[in-house]
């Protein structure tokens, strides 16, 4: 029946996939996720799918489902990047990552799954998405851990040519009310920004390479994301790709972007780095996207256009995508 279950589905990227897919007139979908007692099944409203079941369930709801399942995203998973109970995230991350990929492989249906680009630790090695280079990389936080342990295993066991999996960079956007620390800078400063005109940056761990807010990550719009997701389903295509807009935005010409959007004056204050995440703290990250672009052409939203966006399309409203 050519249903496609999708893991994580009430997340940011989750629920944006959701919606691009509904827009592409496509309502097969099985939803996965713990919704809990907060607002993340907000992030479902006006999509259209067939059923929304628990992580816990999902194991029982495929037995039997073969012929239904043509394909599974899977982006459920712990995304903090401060968890430090590595054996929950090994068995959150990484265990049921491995158990699902068994059934969709030995089903013969297409496995895209969420890495990150945590994977990739200080970017001293680079950000290139070769395989051939996986051993190497020395991810600095254990969630950063879990998803390498998921992109070695797919190589361990020879099977990364029938997989996809994507190593999203800083994905930032609408639906991502829910994530609290961990939602995007926008999104977390957006509220203080608007009502005191000003913006707080991490002073640089690393003054030799970075001025004050001059650290760098390379961000990407949630639409984009989902879009390059939803390219490779159906394709025959297999390995893993990088999900990123392939230029490196600093921190000071985010918060400039924000203050633009808010029509404001730029306040800018530098602050002390927490010390807890002083030496797990990535100061650079640029994907390489050779990989993908050889592969699939897919426009990518200016990081100033995308700001605005969602500054004015989404958070001043709270709308959701």
């Amino acid at each position: 029946m050519n249903r496609i279950v999708i893991t994580g589905a009430a997340g940011m990227i989750g629920s944006g996939v959701v919606r691009h897919l509904n827009d592409l007139g496509n309502s097969s979908l099985i939803l996965v996720d713990d919704l809990g007692n907060g607002q993340k099944w907000k992030n479902l409203l006006g999509k259209s799918f067939i059923d929304l079941i628990r992580p816990s369930q999902l194991f029982d709801y495929l037995a039997g489902r073969e012929q239904e399942i043509s394909a599974f995203i899977h982006l459920g998973a712990c995304s903090d990047t401060t968890e430090t109970n590595a054996d929950f995230l090994l068995e959150n991350n990484f265990r049921f990552t491995v158990r699902l990929a068994e059934i969709a492989l030995s089903w013969n249906k297409q496995f895209i799954y969420a890495s990150s680009a945590a994977t990739y630790g200080d970017g001293s090695l680079g950000f290139d998405d070769d395989e051939a280079g996986l051993e190497e990389l020395r991810p600095l936080n254990a969630y950063g851990f879990s998803k390498h342990l998921i992109d070695l295993w797919m190589k361990k066991e020879g099977v990364l040519k029938n997989v996809v999996g994507l190593k999203y960079f800083n994905v930032f956007g609408p639906n991502e009310y829910h994530k609290e620390h961990m939602a995007s800078f926008i999104a977390k400063t957006f509220a203080k920004t608007k009502r005191d005109g000003t913006v707080a940056l991490f002073k640089s761990n690393d003054l030799a390479r970075f001025a004050d807010g001059g650290q760098s990550r390379d961000f990407i719009y949630l639409k984009d994301a989902v879009k390059m997701t939803c390219l490779f389903l159906g394709k025959k295509v297999g390995g893993i790709y990088n999900i990123g807009l392939g230029k490196a935005t600093t921190w000071n010409e985010i918060a400039q972007y924000l203050f633009d959007a808010l029509q404001k004056q730029t306040r800018i204050t530098y602050i002390e780095m927490p010390e807890e995440i002083r030496y797990q703290y990535q100061n650079y990250t640029c994907a390489s996207m050779n990989k993908f672009n050889a592969l699939f052409s897919s426009e990518r939203t200016p990081i100033r256009d995308a700001v605005h966006e969602y500054v004015n399309g989404y958070l001043l409203s709270c709308a959701r995508w």
